[in-house]
């Protein structure tokens, strides 16, 4: 039998996502979310929702971009901070050892140490109460050659992304391969 645990944010697992953007000083800043995901497959977009009182907030309206880099396990202390403190009172690719690279593409910076980045331009924005939906059409993905496969797709066991429980406020890893999708299915389709 199912308990119910009330109306929560207990989704799992969510992604951890450091979005990044530059604030109206041009300061290069990041911010790790969870509440975030594909929404879109044409054109490709992705959304991240932030809270108005985030420094990030403002910067991704005046820029109209921000960047998604995908941190592997090696450096969840990493993400951990940057998901902690306001970049209004620190400079996080600074205090994390982390290098900021400017987009060709968009006006936001991405993380070079992290395997994988989305660069996106803002598509629009919803107010959803406490926090706002930026929905950003996927403009360029970005792979360290050492997280592909001989198809030059994504391995996660390349990779090693970290996926986060939001009740228990923990980071896990991404486990072994269970089934081929769109194929393991197959036995429940008739003919």
């Amino acid at each position: 039998m199912k308990k119910s645990l009330g109306a929560k944010t207990l989704a799992y697992p969510t992604p951890v996502w450091v979005v990044g953007s530059f604030d109206a000083a041009g300061k290069p800043n990041l911010m790790t979310a969870a509440w975030a995901g594909i929404c879109c497959s044409a054109p490709p977009c992705i959304t991240v929702s932030l809270r108005k009182e985030r420094h990030s907030y403002a910067a991704i309206l005046e820029r109209r971009a921000f960047t998604v880099s995908i941190p592997g396990q090696g450096h969840v202390a990493e993400a951990d901070y940057v998901g902690m403190v306001s970049g209004s009172v620190a400079d996080k690719f600074a205090v994390a050892g982390l290098t900021p690279v400017r987009s060709e593409l968009v006006d936001a910076p991405y993380v070079s140490e992290f395997p994988l980045v989305i660069e996106c331009r803002l598509a629009q924005t919803v107010d959803l109460g406490g926090h706002t939906q930026f929905i950003g059409e996927i403009v360029d993905v970005k792979a360290e050659e050492a997280v592909l496969d001989a198809e030059g797709q994504v391995d996660l066991a390349r990779m090693l992304p970290l996926v986060y429980a939001p009740g228990a406020s923990l980071y896990y890893g991404v486990g072994p391969v269970v089934a081929k999708g769109f194929n393991v299915g197959r036995k429940f389709m008739a003919g």
